[in-house]
């Protein structure tokens, strides 16, 4: 029996929900998912320029693991980009390094520490949602 997957630790949640296909129409049976700690890879490794050794530790995984993200994070993204097909981020085995949240009345994100959350510090709103919640659900 196979051991169980560990949570990947992700610093920060994707600012956007996902990519659609421009010029394409009625494709949306045919998403691609690309879990958040596939994201947090590319964006840990081609955007940042970090090393897979440190994205590795930042991720709390080892880097054999780290590189098997990466590569299906590739097909996955070169699958929605040749087929024409959405991109959209979502679920996976991950938690935040901090908690994130929403604000749906400004749109605004946002992490705190503390835990106590109420309002929102940019518009005072409690329309509140949790990202790791949100990301979370498959």
């Amino acid at each position: 029996m196979p051991r169980k997957k560990r949570n990947r630790r992700i610093q920060m949640p994707p600012v956007i929900k996902g990519m659609s296909v421009f010029g394409v129409r009625g494709r949306k049976s045919n998403e691609v998912i690309l879990n958040i700690e596939e994201y947090e890879t590319i964006r840990l490794l081609d955007y940042q320029n970090l090393t897979q050794e440190e994205a590795a530790t930042l991720m709390d995984v080892s880097r054999p693991t780290l590189t098997r993200i990466y590569e299906e994070a590739r097909n996955k993204v070169a699958t929605a980009f040749v087929e024409g097909r959405d991109l959209l981020f979502k679920g996976g085995d991950f938690y935040f390094e901090k908690d994130w949240y929403k604000c749906n009345a400004c749109q605004a994100s946002f992490s705190d520490y503390s835990g106590d959350v109420k309002n929102c510090p940019v518009c005072k709103s409690e329309l509140l949602v949790s990202l790791n919640d949100f990301y979370q659900s498959k």
